[in-house]
């Protein structure tokens, strides 16, 4: 009992001790060390600007997020999917990037996304419709909410990547889809800058890793469809910083203009595989095995907007060939025996150009 009578008064003595005052330290900051934005927003260069990046989880994506993060900004990330996101925690520094569940027909989710933030990305996009999200739903609705999102919080910035051969009177609903997405946000948001980016090559493409899969057996149009392949580069990223481009709209593609074929060459040559079957399969048949519109996009070339802007409107006067960078993107589909051997010499590019040339008259 004595004991119990102690405890009690320990315990009333200590809820009547006296709260310490906690004393607060303000971090005063030079004039200089504050932006001022399009919209009149102050930022502070020191913590740099918060952005979201819908559409994070792809190969774009990854990009973005890891630019941004390594040069200061909080980067939000909108995700559907627990696992598809976990790489992008380690972009950029502790508590620099920060995860958001999503859903793209949720207006509510949407704006928690972008309340905060002064600049938008928008990457989402869909190759093939799925029995969940058609390429309206995608492409154009969900557009519409993202921007309708901007718009409400006066968001300083939105970026919305569309694709090239974007037009309403497309064949391809992929293609007519993002040009009507195009239209949507550009009347809800007059400020969007808008990108058309070429088909893109990086380490996580779905271009040259196409081409190097072994499953990569059955296309159609003979492989005849010429674009500019575009490396995944910074174009994005100055963007945030370079205010012309409000309002705007880019085509970005490369130095270079290059027909599937041609580039399943360069990419038969860097990993040392020959396959003659998969030669004469390419040019025999011609059936759909992905989606209908996957191969309608393969009857049609890439076509240049001339009125919109490019790599050189942003200060960019030299982008990098595919040829530059194949070895290093496509080194993990090599044969043990040659994964350490260096790109093909001039000498080995003449022997195998020897080997298809019996091959084909054979």
């Amino acid at each position: 009992m004595q004991k119990s009578r102690t405890i009690q008064s320990t315990l009333g003595s200590r809820a009547f001790a006296p709260i310490p005052r906690v004393q607060v330290q303000f971090q005063r900051r030079n004039i200089q060390d504050v932006a001022i934005s399009r919209t009149g927003r102050p930022i502070l260069k020191v913590q740099g600007h918060t952005a979201t990046v819908f559409g994070a989880t792809g190969m774009l994506g990854r990009y973005i997020v890891n630019r941004l993060a390594s040069q200061g900004c909080n980067v939000v990330v909108p995700y559907r999917e627990e696992m598809a996101k976990r790489h992008l925690k380690v972009t950029g520094d502790l508590g620099r990037v920060t995860f958001l569940e999503y859903d793209l027909r949720n207006t509510q989710s949407i704006e928690e996304s972008v309340r905060h933030s002064d600049v938008v990305y928008n990457l989402v996009g869909r190759q093939h419709p799925t029995k969940n999200f058609s390429y309206t739903d995608v492409h154009v609705d969900g557009a519409e909410r993202i921007a309708e999102a901007v718009a409400k919080y006066d968001v300083d910035r939105f970026i919305h990547v569309s694709s090239f051969n974007a037009r309403r009177d497309s064949p391809s609903e992929y293609w007519a889809s993002k040009a009507w997405g195009e239209e949507v946000v550009r009347n809800i948001y007059p400020e969007t800058t808008i990108v058309r980016p070429a088909p893109m090559f990086g380490f996580e493409d779905n271009l040259l890793h196409k081409l190097a899969r072994f499953t990569h057996v059955f296309t159609s149009n003979s492989m005849q469809e010429r674009f500019w392949p575009v490396h995944v580069g910074h174009a994005l990223e100055l963007m945030l910083h370079d205010e012309s481009t409000v309002g705007q709209t880019f085509e970005l593609y490369g130095p270079t203009n290059y027909s599937m074929a041609e580039l399943s060459e360069l990419v038969e040559r860097e990993i040392f595989i020959a396959k003659p079957a998969a030669h004469y399969l390419n040019k025999a048949l011609w059936f759909p095995t992905v989606s209908a519109d996957e191969i309608e996009r393969e009857f049609h070339d890439q076509v240049i907007d001339p009125t919109a802007k490019t790599f050189k409107d942003l200060g960019i006067e030299k982008t990098p060939e595919v040829t530059d960078m194949i070895f290093e993107y496509l080194k993990g589909y090599r044969k043990s025996a040659y994964y350490d051997l260096p790109p093909m010499t001039e000498k080995e590019l003449q022997e195998e150009k020897k080997y298809v040339h019996v091959l084909d008259n054979q």
